[in-house]
């Protein structure tokens, strides 16, 4: 065959469109699951229900018995602590002669979904405005193109396609230092803007560049340098040492966002032994070392005072210098700023669509009972195997991390509240719960912020950096706590 007969004959649309095929995947998978659960089980008669319009919270009624009916051991249990619970479900004495037996919904329906979704837009106008505008009057003042060259060394070699100076350089950068300082909602701001100076070098605007996924990759890494909201988290569930987890959450997010980094390189034949590379790889491992030395040395409330210092202090010296900045050029700053911040509104109804799909398939995927099907067979995999199942406890947090942030949150304060904060479960979900991002929801919104429907291999590449952090997760925890 030619050399370039392979190139002819290829026809783009018969590239996989991951995500189009994992989202629908989701949605039968969810309705399969719940129509196998509905005809085998008489428990799960209102499971559609639930999918469909049930909210978190509510109280799912299984079944009504009579109390003769019932174990007299199991009578007693309820007669004296007013509840016996059997897995997810719960059973009271609904009169002398009755009881009933009910379950508690932990997951939105997809109306109810649909609705946070649209909120949550709504609720990003006013940070997308915000920032935007100000970001306006740094790319007016040129303060994006100074960032840019102060870091072009390093960008130039793993975003090769980027030209030297471009205010895409500046947007990630931004973007990554909120990250790294817990900023959510400081960085998706910058995150959009970046993905939008991205789409302008983009040959092909419907399919993403190799920049566009290297950036989101390294994004949703994750990496964060105090995870002060987990360290708050397991201080409000009584643990020893809220702190505990602190070292553990560093090293795996860091090799989660390295991990990024190698995967997408190698997939775009970048050459990450470059000396610039090596020198800031290992230029931010050394400040990364130093910042947890510094830490160690703090106790509980210094350590939450700092890091809020830092990031809220960080966050008003760059509005103060992109406003001097803007004045020193002599630009009209008011001006660049409303014509910056109306773009925050056009950005957040334009994502609205792709977020409501993805969070509407995770909905149906955890109404369903799916996740809780792959933690049992995951279990019960490693029992046969006879292997330690510890962590198997701490799982649900690092399944449901890559769809929800919300979600993993409440699964890592639950697994604390049932196994304990300072018990093997309860200190892994805190490990993995820093360790990464929110995988789906960034692809929807960044990805849907630009119109980008073919992701390429940007969702795979994620998953398999989501999943080397999950697993440096675990093996820290037993390092640390086993």
């Amino acid at each position: 065959m030619p050399p370039f007969a392979y190139f002819r004959t290829f026809n783009p649309k018969s590239k996989q469109m991951a995500l189009s095929r994992i989202w629908t995947a989701f949605i039968i998978i969810a309705i399969i699951t719940a129509s196998v659960k509905m005809i085998t089980s008489s428990d799960n008669k209102a499971i559609f229900a639930s999918m469909v319009t049930g909210k978190t919270g509510d109280t799912i009624l299984v079944r009504k018995t009579e109390a003769s009916k019932v174990d007299a051991g199991i009578v007693s249990i309820i007669d004296s602590n007013k509840i016996y619970t059997e897995g997810d479900l719960k059973t009271i004495r609904a009169n002398d002669t009755q009881l009933k037996t009910f379950k508690i919904q932990t997951a939105d329906g997809i109306f109810e979904t649909c609705q946070t979704a649209v909120t949550l837009c709504l609720k990003l106008i006013g940070f997308l405005a915000l920032f935007m505008g100000f970001l306006s009057i740094a790319e007016k003042a040129g303060g994006i193109r100074l960032l840019s060259k102060i870091i072009g060394p390093f960008f130039s070699k793993i975003f090769p396609e980027i030209p030297k100076g471009h205010p895409a350089m500046g947007h990630m950068i931004m973007n990554f230092s909120a990250n790294m300082l817990g900023l959510d909602n400081a960085a998706t701001p910058f995150g959009l803007k970046a993905m939008e100076s991205l789409q302008e070098l983009n040959p092909n605007k419907s399919t993403a560049s190799n920049s566009q996924i290297m950036f989101l990759c390294l994004h949703a890494s994750g990496l964060t340098l105090i995870p002060v909201s987990i360290i708050a988290l397991r201080s409000a569930a009584k643990a020893a040492n809220p702190m505990d987890i602190f070292i553990p959450c560093m090293i795996a997010t860091f090799v989660a966002t390295i991990a990024a980094m190698l995967i997408v390189s190698i997939k775009q034949r970048i050459n990450i032994f470059q000396p610039v590379i090596l020198a800031w790889v290992f230029g931010i491992s050394a400040l990364i070392a130093a910042l947890i030395v510094y830490i160690k040395s703090l106790d509980l409330d210094s350590v939450q005072s700092f890091s809020a210092t830092l990031s809220s202090g960080l966050i008003l010296l760059i509005f103060i210098l992109i406003v001097l900045g803007g004045l020193y050029k002599k630009i009209d700053v008011f001006d660049a700023f409303i014509e910056g911040a109306k773009g925050g509104f056009e950005t957040a109804v334009r994502i609205i669509p792709y977020l409501v799909g993805m969070l509407a398939a995770i909905s149906l995927l955890r109404t369903s009972g799916s996740f809780d099907a792959l933690i049992g067979s995951v279990k019960s995999l490693f029992v046969m195997m006879g292997a330690d199942t510890r962590f198997v406890d701490g799982l649900p947090t690092a399944l449901i991390k890559p769809f929800s942030g919300g979600g993993a949150r409440g699964m890592m304060v639950d697994t604390m509240k049932t196994f304990g904060p300072d018990s093997f479960a309860g200190r892994l979900s805190c490990i993995l719960q820093g360790s990464s991002d929110t995988t789906f929801y960034v692809i929807a919104v960044y990805f849907g912020s630009v119109s980008v429907k073919n992701t390429r291999y940007a969702v795979g590449a994620m998953l398999l950096a989501d999943l080397i952090g999950v697993i440096t997760s675990i093996v820290l925890a037993y390092v640390f706590f086993g």
